[in-house]
């Protein structure tokens, strides 16, 4: 009797959807940078504004910034060679753990070597055999996998309506009230830039004995006081348990980092897998965030230039009768609803100079395609009006306006 033999590898060449769209000369991703300003960057040898960075505070083109990650390759090389359990500690790591924890208003910090592995470190870490991690759906990919992982050690995963504190309530009174909760939200949602109703959420972790993890990689250094966050936006820094982030936005580096109590802290950082077995920050992108840091603490006024920045693009798209996803920060997300429409919009703006995300199914629901843009201290207003004026000029040709 012959054996039928499944190739995994056939999903693989199965896939042709990726092709199907270069060949009708759409294709939204992968595109190579061959130089940066920041605002204004080279594809192909052709200059586009950039539209669609998270290089918020325009930072990784700060001479400040680039002469202290220079300084630090000089001092400790091009990497730490090993995990920050054993031999990839500096003392650059402990500073900006320090400086940090400081910034946030909490008692410790733990950096890790991406943003992604701080989910990873912190959700499957704390969520353990018999109890809960609740998430909006609308969270960032890597706090569902992270979730995901916790599953993998019996732990519950549930979650809520985007943003809905009703149906978050009601998820909540499904579980028992001596199991562990830590329910997980972004603090600004990176597709639509909307803020989290973090008053109402705090209310209910406190009113069913659950912790809280906010994922501030979009808030920091665009929203809260000093640009803190969404904690701070809400003068709740007490009441949130842990908060993490990302350096690949405002703080213009790589990397990632949780905050919160000293005990909670010291307990993920022996016991999170994707910190022990990963090798640490390097030194240039941790001085590279110091810089920036300091950047951010000096000069307040970049956060002010952002959002100026940002609502006069909100306010010329709207007045031209785009369909705008609901955001007071730094992204602003214009719906489309047409995968290939979207697919269209996005060549047709990159052609006339300027350069914006394209999401599209399975990363937004049938219906809410949309092209995001997010914009940064550092444009001008010249920039803006070019986004403004070849966005109303092709949404009227593709009649999206």
């Amino acid at each position: 009797m012959s054996t039928i033999r499944k190739d995994l590898f056939k999903k693989c060449y199965d896939f042709t959807l990726a092709d199907e769209v270069k060949a009708l000369g759409v294709y939204p991703f992968f595109h190579p940078i061959e130089e940066t300003e920041g605002p204004v960057v080279s594809f192909g040898g052709r200059k586009l504004i950039m539209a669609g960075s998270n290089n918020y505070l325009g930072l990784t083109s700060d001479e400040r910034v680039k002469a202290a990650s220079i300084n630090a390759i000089k001092k400790y090389g091009t990497s730490c060679s090993g995990s920050r359990y054993m031999t990839g500690t500096v003392n650059l790591h402990l500073e900006l753990e320090e400086r940090l924890a400081d910034f946030f208003e909490k008692e410790r910090c733990l950096l890790f070597s991406t943003g992604y592995q701080t989910g990873q470190g912190v959700i499957p870490t704390l969520v353990q055999r018999g109890e809960y991690v609740i998430c909006d759906k609308d969270n960032h990919a890597s706090l569902v996998a992270a979730s995901i992982m916790a599953v993998g050690q019996s732990a519950k995963f549930v979650r809520y309506a985007h943003n809905s504190m009703e149906d978050l309530e009601r998820v909540l009174k499904t579980i028992p009230a001596d199991a562990g909760k830590l329910v997980v939200a972004d603090g600004v949602f990176s597709v639509s830039g909307e803020i989290v109703d973090l008053p109402r959420l705090v209310e209910l972790a406190d009113e069913y004995g659950a912790r809280i993890l906010l994922d501030d990689a979009h808030a920091v250094g665009v929203i809260g006081r000093g640009g803190r966050g969404t904690p701070s936006e809400f003068n709740l820094v007490g009441d949130v348990d842990l908060i993490m982030g990302t350096f690949s936005k405002t703080f213009g580096s790589l990397g990632g980092y949780v905050v919160g109590e000293h005990d909670v802290i010291d307990y993920i950082k022996h016991n999170a897998s994707s910190l022990i077995f990963s090798a640490s920050p390097t030194p240039a992108s941790v001085a590279a965030v110091l810089a920036s840091l300091e950047i951010l603490k000096k000069e307040p006024e970049l956060i002010e230039q952002l959002i100026l920045n940002t609502d006069y693009v909100r306010e010329g798209l709207a007045a031209a009768g785009f369909r705008l996803m609901p955001s007071r920060t730094a992204i602003v997300s214009v719906i489309i609803g047409d995968q290939m429409k979207t697919l269209e919009f996005w060549k047709k703006l990159f052609d006339a100079g300027v350069y914006v995300n394209a999401f599209i199914r399975p990363g937004v629901m049938p219906g809410h395609e949309a092209l995001r843009t997010s914009f940064m201290a550092t444009h001008e207003k010249e920039h803006l009006d070019t986004v403004i004026s070849e966005f109303t000029t092709i949404g009227r040709e593709l009649g999206v306006v």
